[in-house]
C-alpha cells in the first residue's frame, strides 16, 4: 500500500458455510493508519453479510490491535478489539474464520477469540448469505489508530502485508443450496463444531478478560440497551 492505492485478493467462488485459514504477517515499524484485512462479505452492497479480521496498525512499539466485526444485513456497529499475546508484524500466524448455522468463532493459533451464535430464534439476524473470501491492505487512517488522530507516516511506504497458507474447506453456494451448505454432513457443521468444547471455552474466557480491548456489547454510550445477540 502506497498513498495512492492498497491492493488485495479474493476468491473466485462464493460459499455458504466453511472454515477458512489464512496465515498473516502485518506490516512493521511504523503503520499507524495501516488496515489488513482478511474477511468474508456477500456480493450485496445492500444488506450485505460480512465477517471480519482487521489489523489496526500503530507506531512502532504500540501494540497493533486486532478488529472483528460481523455484518448482518447491512448491520455492523458489533466491534471488539483485541491486543494479541505476541507481535503480529514479527512471524506469521493462523487466522480462521468457522462460519456453520450454529455459530461463527474468529481464531487465532488455534485459539477462540470471538464467538457469534446463531440467535434468529431471539430476533437477532445471523449471516445466511453466499460469501467471497477477501483479504486486503488498505489506508484506514481516518479511523484506525486512535480513532484517526494518529495519521499515516508516508515516508514508510510502501507498506507490506504477507499472506500465505490460503485454505478454504468450504460449501460453493450461488445461495440456491442452502439445504446443503446447513447439512451436518459437512464435517465444519457436526456436533463437535455447533460449540465450544471445554478448552476452547477457557482459552476464551481467558482472551476475554486478559486481552480485550474494546467490546461493543459493554459501551453503553453507543448502546445505552444492551445489544440482544450480546450476555445479557
Amino acid at each position: 500500500m502506497n498513498n495512492s492505492s492498497g491492493s488485495g485478493f479474493g476468491s473466485k467462488l462464493y460459499y455458504g458455510s466453511g472454515f477458512f485459514h489464512l496465515n498473516i504477517k502485518v506490516p512493521g515499524r511504523n503503520s499507524a493508519g495501516v488496515v489488513t484485512a482478511f474477511y468474508l462479505h456477500s456480493a450485496s452492497s445492500q444488506g450485505w453479510d460480512e465477517l471480519d479480521f482487521e489489523f489496526l496498525g500503530n507506531l512502532e512499539g504500540k501494540p497493533i490491535l486486532l478488529q472483528t466485526n460481523v455484518f448482518t444485513i447491512g448491520k455492523g456497529y458489533r466491534e471488539q478489539r483485541i491486543k494479541l499475546w505476541f507481535d503480529p508484524t514479527s512471524s506469521f500466524h493462523d487466522y480462521k474464520i468457522l462460519w456453520n448455522p450454529y455459530q461463527i468463532v474468529f481464531y487465532v493459533d488455534e485459539v477462540p477469540i470471538r464467538v457469534f451464535e446463531n440467535k434468529t430464534s431471539q430476533g437477532v439476524s445471523y449471516p445466511s448469505k453466499p460469501m467471497q473470501i477477501q483479504a486486503s491492505i488498505w489506508n484506514g487512517e481516518d479511523w484506525a489508530t486512535d480513532g484517526g488522530r494518529t495519521k499515516t507516516n508516508w515516508s514508510y511506504a510502501p507498506f507490506f502485508a504477507n499472506f500465505r497458507g490460503f485454505d478454504i474447506d468450504g460449501c460453493r453456494s450461488d445461495g440456491s443450496n442452502d439445504a446443503t451448505c446447513s447439512s451436518s454432513s459437512l464435517w465444519w457443521n457436526s456436533a463437535r463444531f455447533r460449540e465450544l468444547n471445554h478448552d476452547e471455552r477457557l482459552a476464551y474466557q481467558n482472551v476475554k478478560r486478559n486481552y480485550m480491548d474494546y467490546d461493543y456489547c459493554a459501551d453503553r454510550k453507543r448502546h445505552p440497551t444492551t445489544p440482544p445477540e450480546c450476555p445479557q
